[in-house]
């Protein structure tokens, strides 16, 4: 035995004996505190473990193993994190925060498979750190790389070797196997790091999370070394071959690969049984160690998984089911009004500083002012009919674990002369008036482009990381720019003029002014450059119009291709938007003359006789059915669209911006499959999928299902029952087809 020997004491066959030992002993409390939760030593006597190793190394050097324990937590200085683009997309979860959600959820699930039986799912604790994706080729780890926008990450190799939890190298895996998972910080590490933070003199951590975030993310990976990281590994990425067929399965065969797998995870026969292991884990939450803010659920078979597919940005067979926000009362100081980028004007408690859920909050939103003066968007009371006043106690809770929310009011602790809050009618930003229009819950500035809040907060959404991502351009740039007199940025199309116009500056180049170098301005001019080249999708995101989100921006460009087809398709549907506005102006009307009449309202007489005043020519009809029929195109977003490109600032300036660019189409999803680029609608009942999966599966070839038969369309798959959309095939020479050669066409016969 040599443990007992002073390191001054040990020979050279005694030193390596012992270094054999440590990595021995090491390696199996690594097991025992991470694999199985059951620790068989102590902290104290682990960490004598590791330093003991390090002091043996650093007199022996020549003995050092290729699996040394001192190799767990060292890693090379790097110069800056690369991007690595990931082969399979990181997506996020939708989330669900009652139990009608997860029964929606598993209704959802079963009706897309056209399943009744129950549906086996694998619940596990939603893990609140920071997702990491790890790729091994030949059982070695060659990269690893954060979730980023979910198609590219930061390369944090260098970082994620330093993680005690991360194998370097694991036996019997895959030839190319990509392992997703959790990185994050146990609460005792939390508080012991920032505890030295604070000793130390330097930044200390609002929470878990943020610690985790921060210690992966940094340069140099001997200060990542320096932080507790923890890895737990529930998902995979590309695959040479298949784990196993379920997602359980999965997860066993990374545990016995040598991941750390959440203890947690289970097996649930159908919602009653999730819920179940839901309450029994958020019961639990408190002693866990480690933050977590929710259950995730996902279907257990993984060929099920394969045939609910994705939507745009989360998957169909999973789903996040959130805790309840926890709670906490303050004293309410002030009420802001903030100003967005379309003109809400959004009230903001100023609160006491209070922590709720690990995080001090100062600021919660207050939705808007029917909110504050207790009542819902219809009139009803909500809260008992209690206002919100300044100097109220409010109780405090965080939606979903993320947005600070004012929940309810104290009227014992109201103090005397608390006054009720009255709603600004004008913008506190331009002074223009703020109007509330009818069904609309939020009132509004109708400053437009002359409001500075919302030409700014229109420029920080354009450069934001779903829009342009110009490197080196965020908030702080944008309002400096949109200030500045030497080089303002007033409109986007500014952005793409700013390094000629700094280059034509005889005053003062950028370079040489606070907050900027010679290098900062070269990769903020570098980063501009390259964004000149832009998706479609991005471009009409990044605009910022009312109802478009990163969703709706996809469909769009998917089914116009180009700008100037979008434009032109909108511009023709013109007539028909203000149609359809005037039918619904009119619809209002009637019920309300109605309601006051004591009469039955004619609403449809009222929408025919305001459509037929406009005279809306046969082509807008047409051009505004496409527009409306698109997956997630309705009249509303429509009519969003149709009014910012027939607003002549807006359309000027978006002219302007365009100049600039080179507009890229959206890439095909497939290429090569036999109905790639077609045209395709399903009619009538379907017996071997749903129709939501025969939609799922046509798009993932490449083609475009639309909801009505036109002259654009290629194929018409109809099965019993078709109806009109059959007729219309007919007569428009549009080729049809049954279930079965749908299949064979498409290869799953």
């Amino acid at each position: 035995m040599t443990d007992g020997k002073t390191i001054e004491q040990l020979s050279e066959a005694e030193a390596r004996q012992e270094l054999a030992r440590l990595a021995e002993v090491i390696a199996a409390a690594n097991r025992a505190y991470h694999s199985l939760d059951a620790p068989e030593i102590s902290d104290a006597d682990y960490d004598a473990l590791k330093r003991r190793n390090a002091a043996i190394e650093a007199r022996f050097p020549q003995f050092k193993r290729a699996d040394s324990p001192s190799e767990q937590v060292g890693g090379a200085v790097a110069e800056g994190f690369g991007e690595i683009r990931h082969e399979i997309r990181m997506l996020s979860l939708s989330n669900a925060f009652d139990e009608e959600e997860v029964a929606e959820f598993d209704n959802r699930v079963r009706s897309f498979l056209g399943m009744e039986a129950p549906i086996t799912y694998v619940a596990e604790p939603k893990i609140d750190g920071l997702s990491l994706s790890l790729r091994y080729e030949g059982g070695v780890l060659v990269q690893a790389a954060t979730r980023g926008d979910g198609e590219v990450g930061e390369n944090v190799t260098e970082n994620a070797l330093t993680i005690a939890d991360i194998p370097r190298r694991v036996e019997g895996a895959p030839a190319v196997m990509e392992v997703r998972g959790e990185v994050y910080m146990a609460h005792a590490d939390f508080a012991a790091l920032n505890a030295r933070q604070a000793a130390a003199g330097a930044k200390v951590f609002a929470n878990p999370r943020n610690a985790a975030a921060g210690s992966l993310r940094q340069l140099d990976a001997a200060i990542t070394a320096a932080r507790p990281l923890r890895f737990f590994a529930y998902a995979w990425g590309a695959l040479s071959e298949p784990l196993a067929s379920s997602q359980f399965a999965a997860i066993a065969r990374l545990k016995a690969l040598g991941f750390q797998t959440n203890p947690l995870t289970v097996l649930c026969d159908g919602p009653a049984a999730l819920l179940a292991q839901y309450r029994r884990i958020e019961v639990m939450r408190a002693t866990l160690g480690y933050d977590i803010d929710g259950v995730v659920y996902k279907v257990d078979d993984l060929s099920l998984q394969a045939r609910l597919g994705f939507r745009a940005t989360t998957p169909r067979w999973a789903i996040a089911h959130k805790f309840p926000a926890e709670l906490a009362w303050t004293r309410l100081e002030a009420i802001d009004i903030q100003v967005g980028r379309t003109g809400a004007l959004s009230p903001v408690a100023r609160l006491q500083p209070v922590t709720v859920g690990g995080v001090v909050v100062s600021n919660a939103t207050l939705h808007n002012e029917d909110y504050i003066a207790g009542r819902d968007s219809k009139g009803e009371a909500i809260r008992g009919g209690k206002d919100i006043r300044v100097g109220d106690w409010v109780q405090v809770y965080r939606a979903g674990d993320v947005i600070p929310k004012v929940a309810d009011v104290d009227l014992a602790r109201r103090p005397e002369g608390a006054v009720p809050y009255v709603f600004p009618h004008r913008c506190p930003e331009c002074g223009s008036e703020a109007v509330r229009e009818e069904g609309d819950s939020v009132r509004r500035c109708t400053g437009g482009l002359i409001c500075p809040a919302q030409a700014v907060e229109r420029l920080v959404h354009f450069v934001s990381r779903a829009a342009f991502d110009i490197e080196g351009l965020g908030r702080k740039q944008v309002e400096m720019f949109f200030a500045d007199d030497l080089l303002p940025v007033k409109e986007p199309a500014d952005i793409f003029t700013l390094a000629a116009r700094d280059a034509a500056n005889p005053l003062q180049k950028l370079r040489n002014r606070e907050g900027f170098g010679e290098k900062s301005v070269a990769n903020l001019w570098a980063a501009i450059e390259e964004r000149r080249r832009i998706p479609l999708a991005r471009l009409i995101f990044a605009l910022g119009m009312r109802h478009v989100g990163e969703v709706a921006a996809q469909d769009l460009a998917r089914h116009y291709l180009t700008w100037d087809a979008l434009v032109a398709a909108v511009d023709l549907a013109r007539p028909a938007a203000l149609a359809h506005r005037a039918a619904d102006e009119a619809e209002l009307e009637e019920r309300a003359a109605a309601m006051v009449e004591g009469r039955r309202a004619r609403v449809k007489d009222a929408r025919d006789r305001a459509v037929a005043a406009l005279a809306v020519p046969e082509a807008a009809k047409a051009a505004w059915t496409e527009l409306i029929t698109g997956d997630g195109i309705g009249p509303v977003l429509a009519l969003s669209l149709s009014d910012t490109l027939a607003n002549p600032e807006e359309r000027a300036s978006i002219a302007r911006l365009v100049a600039y660019l080179d507009v890229l189409p959206p890439e095909a999803r497939a290429t090569e499959s036999p109905v790639a680029g077609l045209t395709v609608v399903f009619t009538g009942s379907l017996e071997k999928m749903t129709r939501a999966e025969a939609k799922a599966r046509a798009e993932a070839l490449g083609a475009k299902v639309a909801g009505s038969v036109s002259a654009k369309t290629d194929l018409l798959v109809a099965g019993p029952g078709a109806g009109s959309k059959a007729k219309d095939a007919e007569r428009l020479g549009v080729k049809m087809i049954d279930e079965d050669e749908w299949l064979a066409l498409i290869g799953d016969a």
